[in-house]
């Protein structure tokens, strides 16, 4: 019973609100197939869950994004 955890930043999407419920939607199937092709894994027991993060909440090189970016 395969569990997927997708993060992803609230932005790039539709009013900069994370990804669309259609691209969603694809991430799930995409994985979903996969997982099937490449472990053999029963679609039925694969679970996908997509988590949006707001981008003051992601970090990298000890900075919150917004930040990271601002000194790139």
């Amino acid at each position: 019973m395969p569990y997927v955890n997708i993060k992803v930043t609230r932005e790039g999407g539709p009013d900069g609100t994370g990804p669309s419920p259609q691209q969603k939607a694809r991430l799930i199937a995409g994985v979903t197939e996969l997982l099937r092709e490449v472990l053999d894994k029963d679609p039925a027991t694969t679970f996908v869950v997509i988590d949006e993060v707001a981008l003051e909440d992601w970090g990298i090189a000890g900075l919150a994004v917004p930040d990271y970016r601002a000194r790139r």
